[in-house]
């Protein structure tokens, strides 16, 4: 199966040429090619060139090793002479005439295909020496009206990647005599509208049978892809699957390899690491946040906080004892965040003992207990696990840029968001999450002001520098490692401001108050009965009622338990209870939500037929105390249904209480916290709260009709 990934970047179907001699037509075999390269450095994109030059047996020879580089970047003319004097001193030592040299870019450079249909097509081109095109002329564009005009094709000439016999390269390059930081693609360029070393156009068409870069502008299968200048962002999506290190038969082959294994360790050798916490606006369940950090499964005495919070709270949760360090920057310093990040870099350059650098925003939701060992095993400069929100295709990555820097979806972009594609994936930003070596931070990305720019955001402005320095970024999809939060409409006007994320939030808001056996009500027969059609199911987490009293006590104004009540309509109530509710807190769009997702489910296993959208009369929370209103006498509830659920624990909050059912002369005198009763009201189930005799105890009531 072929993985066609449309390019338009890559090889065109016309190069150019120069030194003809179409009579050159002898018999070539793998040894005669040899690979010449200038890499003064090992990039992430120089080990992507070998290990694809290795996948085909390519004979490579890497020129400039160890030097500094002086040939400037892509970024700026002119540069590149460098490479130019030492191919020519590369040349020199090599004497055979049939000898055929191909010259590439390695940083950005990967091989589709081997060098017996490299040499093929070389040799179909009926030239001693053979480039690839451009678009786009560089660098003196005054030069353009003396390019010759093509038939079809790219017209300017590419200094990128050539290929040629050596003696005619070192004919082409005898005249060099320039500086390093001369441009090398001037000086081809220069050979190559010299009319009387230039002769005509040849079409040179790449082809393969797997996974392969296709031009579909000219409907070309390219041996080798370049993409240099602005299309390095290609050859980076390209090189996640060519040569085959992605492919739908076998997924990921390369996902394994360079692994750094940490179980053959004691706790004591495990790499240290600097986890940087940014906390830059109020983001919910950020107690929650802190305690999945204390469960990672990594020894915390190998691991050393870096805390950056610009939120005005109370703050005392983050478990500082349990660290090697930890170093907390509060609102009051009047930090920066671009700053602050900056200064959590600098924390783990300066630790001699620091291994890595483990960024994560407050707003992660970090499910996955061993992310932090499966990152380090991963043996990546830099790598971040996906994180996406629940029911959406946000990520934290993006699979390719617009031209004006900002997101585009990349074609593989939704099956990897899905799972369709499992592996690891070098992308162009990525954010909220990631594990960096101590060692990039050090060398690659040393710099000050990564986070600064005068034009970008400030997690773009950082991407963009990363990716300058030659530093992929990788994202792995290999596990679930968790979401991320909406933190777009956080209120903080409240005292427990998570309660009322059921609609932004609901599956944190879920884990953190839905009690972990409610899913167990799955039918009808595994119902709980204490007393005749009275069901009692278990809803709500101990965190979940401890909020809700809290809440309530917090807002204080307790009605006076008398029958005149201006808060519900007719003003008059038979049976008055001292109760706050749910719309005075401004809850009771939150509590319906909790009704029609949690409660109407179990009334449809309790009463067969009966289906209901839970709209509520009243729901509120009622206090009982022995000075205040210890009971509450026998009443029918004016509703279909009602819901009592217990908000605190009998025997250790209070002593008393329950509810008794006259009719069935059955009573629930031991309700469990966090539990619901759930009868029926209005003819039925006539009842009562008995007396509490000492404590304080909270129930929260819902009256429910269809």
């Amino acid at each position: 199966i072929e993985t066609r990934i449309d390019v338009t970047l890559f090889n065109s179907r016309l190069c150019l040429e120069i030194l003809s001699d179409p009579h050159r037509r002898a018999a070539m075999r793998d040894s005669h090619l040899l690979v010449l390269t200038v890499a003064t450095q090992e990039t992430d994109g120089f080990r992507r060139f070998l290990r694809s030059a290795k996948h085909f047996n390519y004979t490579i020879r890497v020129l400039g090793k160890g030097e500094t580089w002086k040939g400037g970047d892509y970024m700026s003319p002119p540069g590149g002479g460098q490479k130019v004097r030492l191919l020519k001193s590369a040349l020199e030592d090599i004497q055979e005439e049939n000898k055929v040299i191909l010259f590439v870019d390695s940083y950005d450079v990967i091989f589709s295909s081997g060098p017996k249909e490299l040499l093929k097509k070389f040799q179909q081109a009926k030239h001693r020496v053979v480039f690839s095109a451009e678009t786009l002329i560089w660098p003196d564009r005054h030069l353009e009206d003396k390019h010759p005009h093509v038939r079809e094709g790219k017209r300017f000439l590419g200094a990128g990647g050539f290929i040629g016999y050596a003696p005619n390269l070192k004919q082409m390059l005898s005249d060099w005599s320039g500086a390093d930081s001369d441009s090398d693609q001037l000086f081809f360029t220069k050979i190559y509208i010299n009319p009387e070393k230039r002769v005509n156009e040849v079409v040179l068409k790449f082809e393969d049978g797997r996974v392969r870069a296709r031009n579909v502008l000219y409907d070309t299968l390219p041996v080798i892809v370049h993409g240099n200048g602005p299309t390095k962002l290609q050859i980076n999506y390209l090189g996640n699957y060519i040569p085959n290190l992605w492919m739908f038969e076998t997924g990921c082959t390369i996902c394994n390899e360079d692994l750094r294994p940490l179980s053959g360790l004691q706790e004591s050798e495990y790499p240290v690491v600097v986890i940087g916490i940014f906390i830059q606006q109020p983001t919910p369940f950020v107690t929650v946040f802190f305690e999945r950090l204390l469960n990672l499964k990594y020894p915390k005495n190998r691991l050393r906080l870096f805390i950056y919070n610009q939120v005005k709270c109370i703050f005392n949760k983050y478990h500082e004892s349990e660290y090697q360090g930890v170093k907390l920057i509060g609102p009051e310093e009047d930090i920066d965040p671009e700053t602050s990040r900056d200064i959590g870099f600098d924390m783990c350059r300066e630790d001699i003992d620091c291994v890595y650098f483990f960024s994560i925003d407050v707003d992660v939701v970090l499910k996955n207990r061993d992310t932090l060992r499966i990152l380090i095993e991963l043996n990546k400069p830099f790598i971040a696990p996906m994180m996406s929100k629940p029911g959406r295709l946000w990520t934290n990555f993006w699979g390719a840029l617009s031209a004006d820097g900002y997101y585009a979806r990349s074609e593989d972009y939704v099956d990897i968001v899905q799972g369709r594609r499992v592996g690891l994936w070098n992308v162009p930003y990525v954010s909220n999450i990631f594990l960096i070596k101590a060692d990039t931070l050090r060398t690659d990305l040393k710099d000050p002001d990564l986070f600064e720019s005068e034009t970008l955001d400030p997690d773009m402005a950082f991407c963009s520098k990363v990716r300058d320095k030659g530093v992929f970024m990788f994202v792995t999809n290999m596990h679930t490692f968790g979401r991320v939060l909406s933190t777009e409409n956080y209120q903080t006007n409240h005292l427990h401001n998570d309660l009322w994320q059921i609609f932004e939030n609901p599956v944190e808001w879920e884990e953190r108050y839905i009690h972990e056996n409610y899913s167990k009500q799955d039918s009808y027969q595994g119902l709980n009965f204490p007393c005749p059609d009275v069901y009692w199911f278990p809803v709500f987490t101990d965190v979940a009622c401890k909020h809700l009293i809290e809440e309530m006590e917090h807002f204080g104004q307790w009605s006076g338990g008398g029958n005149v009540d201006k808060r519900i309509q007719g003003g008059y109530e038979n049976v008055p209870t001292i109760d706050i509710h749910m719309n005075q807190v401004g809850y009771d769009k939150e509590w319906h939500k909790f009704l029609l997702d949690y409660v109407a489910p179990v009334t449809e296993k309790m009463y067969p037929g009966y289906f209901t959208r839970a709209q509520f009369d009243l729901a509120f929370v009622v206090r009982y105390k022995p000075d205040e209103q210890p009971a509450l006498s026998p009443h029918h509830d004016a509703s279909t249904f009602t819901i009592n659920i217990a908000l605190n624990q009998v025997g250790v909050d209070y002593q008393g209480g329950g509810c008794r059912f006259l009719r069935y002369n059955c009573s629930v005198t031991a309700p469990r916290r966090g539990w619901a009763l759930m009868h029926p009201g209005r003819l039925t189930h006539y009842h009562e709260g008995l007396p509490t005799v000492e404590g304080v105890r909270y129930i929260s009531v819902s009256f429910v009709d269809p």
